[in-house]
């Protein structure tokens, strides 16, 4: 067999025997535990023992340092640069923005996604490239000021100011970051809740907002970072996560997702739906496009009726909000949430 015979040969074997059934096979016996076979407060219990486990090691008790850095007034909000220290030696930049003329509002934690950094969260961009983020609603701070909130946009780990100076271009941002926070127990979005908790502790201790009334919302990478976190953090009295909430077994666990999505064992004991348990009865605003390609609408919708499920008496706090469309936010899902926080 001639050189080229042999490699059109050893290429056609490449992928014939994949392990990826192996894993799919496991998701669709999974999860062990089901909101069928206990108590719901039994079963909150029991959830929660293992979701706190598997986000990781936090980082030992720190009370958050903020200074502010700027503050701007940009017509109808003030907006003030903070940076908060979340642990030691570990930096958050944010931008708080204060609509004019109401007395300490509510705030909205907004969180962005796989992309070049929170000031997409007020229409500014960091590349012509990211023009294309605002045909879907991602100016989160805007809108939340709009409506009358507070916003306080988190620059998350792993993107835009927060992003890994190991990063290679063409690369996704986080994944350096995702891979070194499970060599030292960790997990990046275990990472991104920790930090969540230490902005509300901030939140709590300002005069200019109402740090009693904190909601929080983002997309895709966002969206999964804002779920998490209002089942960590009970202070979360409202959460509204877009394209993000779906099966495993049709999201991350069907199709190639950056690191940071992935919880050691999440898929044996739970589904996203299941840990819906730990956010009952606050109320929580699933936003689905009915086109997302890599957050399928079907898995979306067998979440949100597991959802129905654990809230029982209580699913009036539950909101299936679809857009027409793909991987993006709905601007028009405000609304919903200013039915529950105002």
């Amino acid at each position: 067999m001639n050189i080229l015979k042999q490699i059109k040969h050893n290429r056609a074997l490449i992928g014939g025997y994949s392990p990826d059934f192996c894993h799919e096979k496991l998701l669709q016996k999974y999860p062990i535990y089901s909101y069928k076979d206990y108590p719901r407060e039994e079963f909150r219990t029991l959830i929660k023992q293992k979701f706190i486990e598997i986000l990781g090691d936090m980082p030992e008790a720190f009370n958050p340092i903020c200074r502010e850095e700027s503050r701007e007034d940009k017509g109808n909000y003030i907006q003030i640069r903070l940076i908060i220290e979340t642990e030691k030696d570990c930096f958050c930049p944010c931008l708080l923005l204060l609509p004019k003329g109401i007395k300490k509002p509510p705030v909205v934690i907004c969180l962005q996604g796989h992309s070049n950094g929170m000031m997409i969260s007020v229409g500014q961009y960091y590349s012509l490239k990211d023009k294309k983020a605002f045909w879907g609603d991602r100016d989160f701070g805007l809108h939340a000021v709009k409506h009358g909130y507070a916003a306080m946009l988190v620059e998350q780990r792993g993107f835009g100011e927060r992003r890994s100076k190991m990063h290679l271009k063409g690369t996704v941002t986080c994944s350096f970051l995702a891979y070194n926070a499970l060599l030292v127990g960790r997990t990046l979005i275990g990472e991104r809740v920790w930090d969540v908790s230490r902005v509300i502790d901030v939140l709590e201790k300002r005069d200019d907002v109402d740090g009693t009334q904190i909601g929080i919302m983002g997309n895709s990478g966002g969206g999964t970072a804002s779920f998490y976190a209002a089942c960590f953090d009970e202070r979360i009295k409202i959460t509204m996560p877009s394209c993000a909430i779906c099966t495993y077994g049709e999201s991350i666990g069907a199709m190639y997702h950056c690191a940071c999505n992935y919880l050691p064992c999440a898929g044996k004991y739970f589904d996203m739906g299941e840990l819906s348990v730990l956010i009952y009865p606050r109320p929580i605003i699933v936003v689905s496009g009915d086109k997302d390609p890599i957050f399928p609408i079907s898995g979306a919708r067998k979440c949100f009726s597991i959802m129905k499920e654990i809230y029982g008496e209580q699913k009036e706090n539950l909101v299936h909000f679809i857009g027409k469309g793909g991987h993006r936010f709905y601007a028009d899902a405000w609304n919903e949430f200013d039915r529950y926080m105002k």
